[in-house]
């Protein structure tokens, strides 16, 4: 690998600076997006090789990331089980066919890695084109997450719907969420065969949980995934909204890197964490929206903060708002790849 920096930090070693990639950096803040989701729908640019490729590539050949990510979506795992998804500009993901019965569950089929060979495929082309320049990173939603978009049929505030699910049929909520954990499991390993260099699970929706509902509903399906991924040289990033609160059970998973939302002060999460455990984080992505001056002067009190730290590796707290200007986000790239310990 040309620019190692990445898995040198997500393996807890000392680097000459943060690495940088940034979630959702392929994606609705660039005009090259838009110039090719104009062409086709969501999920024929994910479902399309080729297509796939092109939209991981961007960040890499106009932001000069680190890492590249795998262009795809968390609820892949879901419609390849059964559901039936579909995505609205404006409105989201939807599923038509929502899970909410024991024959709901009973049909959905966890023997599905051909309906995801697409993704296979797409990492393939896109190691090509990387050119072990710099390292991919794969993904999949988490259990949780993917069982709430199940549930809900979509996109949701409260996760009304889910909750009641989880309190009143947790027989049937942990048979769902096994179910996708299996799924979940196999698909990263496919990943992994396929040439990725790295794999981050997304639990995005982990804050609507209390602190015991996290340990029972997410955590220890987590914990299960982690266990059976074929993890040689490859580093495994843990991802929540909530990872603030829930970091110290996250580390019971045995991640190589937790990535942290803007909530809490990185140090102190770092420093609370078992020893080789990396941080990935958590500059709050509305800075993003701010004059450049203010930009650099955050993302420099960040490093000061964390300086000396062995395993840190520069991200967002979340992904990149859609109106965030791409100019700033250049901006904030070139001022971490300027910056020197």
């Amino acid at each position: 690998m040309k620019n190692n920096l990445f898995l040198d930090a997500a393996f807890s070693k000392q680097t000459e600076r943060p690495p940088v990639w940034m979630m959702r950096q392929a994606g609705r803040f660039m005009p090259q997006y838009w110039e090719i989701k104009n062409k086709y729908s969501f999920l024929e640019m994910c479902k399309t090789p080729e297509i796939a490729a092109d939209v991981t590539m961007l960040p890499v050949d106009l932001l000069d990331i680190d890492a590249a990510i795998l262009f795809c979506d968390i609820l892949v795992t879901g419609e390849a089980m059964g559901g039936d998804l579909s995505f609205t500009q404006g409105v989201g993901p939807k599923f038509a066919n929502p899970v909410r019965t024991a024959q709901d569950i009973e049909n959905l089929n966890v023997d599905c890695l051909d309906e995801l060979q697409y993704v296979a495929d797409a990492i393939k082309v896109i190691q090509q084109r990387l050119d072990n320049k710099i390292p991919l990173i794969g993904f999949a939603g988490a259990p949780f997450t993917v069982m709430s978009y199940l549930i809900e049929g979509g996109s949701s505030k409260d996760f009304k719907l889910t909750k009641l699910f989880i309190h009143n049929q947790p027989e049937l909520a942990h048979k769902l969420l096994a179910k996708i954990a299996k799924v979940t499991a196999d698909y990263l390993n496919l990943q992994i065969a396929a040439g990725v260099n790295a794999v981050q699970i997304f639990d995005s929706w982990a804050l609507a949980l209390s602190w015991n509902d996290y340990q029972e509903f997410s955590h220890r399906y987590i914990q299960e995934i982690i266990a059976n991924l074929n993890r040689n040289d490859i580093p495994v990033i843990s991802f929540c909204k909530g990872s603030s609160v829930f970091a110290p059970i996250m580390a019971e998973a045995k991640p190589d890197v937790i990535s942290v939302d803007w909530n809490a002060d990185l140090l102190n999460i770092k420093n609370a964490l078992p020893a080789g455990i990396a941080v990935q984080g958590n500059l709050d992505p509305h800075i993003l929206y701010a004059d450049k001056a203010v930009i650099k002067a955050q993302i420099h009190k960040l490093f000061e903060r964390m300086r000396g730290t062995e395993g840190f590796i520069f991200n967002l707290g979340h992904g990149i708002m859609p109106d965030i200007p791409f100019d700033n986000v250049k901006y904030a790239i070139d001022v971490v790849k300027e910056f020197r310990y």
